[in-house]
């Protein structure tokens, strides 16, 4: 139940923090990020720790309520954007910059989200199947390296994908947003790898299965 409750917000937070782009000059070069890349890759952590604690299919059901509720949120938005403000509201645009829904975002974000973390699931479940309990580390990495590459070009190009064609955003800059996104949320999993192998311990001990 905890680790659920902290999959489906991490989610919803993050999509709120993705409506704003970020770029740092590192060594004279551009990266792109959006807001949601603080928080999100937690989400294929925990996406992790479920498959491989849980097996695919409690993951998948997670996962599947999850794309639920990111849709109910984003219809909740919607409702509020659209109705009539107060006359002494002055915050009705701004509200629409950053909660305003865009359908083509929405699209982005569930599935790339979607499927992105069923296949990290799939493959973390299917290399374990495969080749048994031993190297978690290559479970966990494998796994993200598919998942989050999906749901990366999924979300980057269904989002953008309009604004490139008509030339409102460059076409190198969505793929530099692309791979340094990629990039750093595999480093997080990579990164967190320690804590990941503590709590999945801790987990598995509770779980009865240690």
């Amino acid at each position: 139940m905890y680790v659920a409750v902290f999959f489906v917000s991490f989610l919803l937070i993050s999509n709120i923090g993705a409506t704003k782009l970020i770029t740092l000059n590192i060594g004279g070069l551009d990266l792109y990020f959006d807001g949601g890349a603080m928080l999100f890759p937690l989400t294929y952590i925990i996406g992790d720790l479920l498959s491989e604690v849980y097996g695919f299919k409690v993951a998948s059901r997670t996962i599947i309520l999850a794309f639920g509720v990111q849709i109910l949120a984003s219809c909740c938005f919607w409702l509020v954007q659209i109705a009539p403000p107060a006359p002494d509201y002055a915050n009705q645009e701004a509200f629409e910059a950053v909660l305003g829904v865009v359908p083509r975002f929405v699209a982005a974000s569930v599935f790339g989200f979607l499927f992105g973390q069923l296949s990290n699931s799939y493959v973390l479940v299917w290399i374990k199947r495969r080749f048994g309990e031993r190297a978690l580390w290559v479970r966990l990495i494998s796994s993200t390296i598919v998942g989050e590459l999906l749901d990366t070009i999924i979300f980057c190009f269904v989002a953008w994908g309009a604004d490139i064609a008509a030339g409102n955003v460059e076409f190198w800059s969505i793929v530099n947003l692309s791979l340094v996104g990629w990039l750093y949320k595999v480093g997080i999993e990579v990164v967190f790898l320690p804590l990941t192998y503590a709590v999945v311990g801790v987990v598995k001990r509770h779980e009865g299965l240690r």
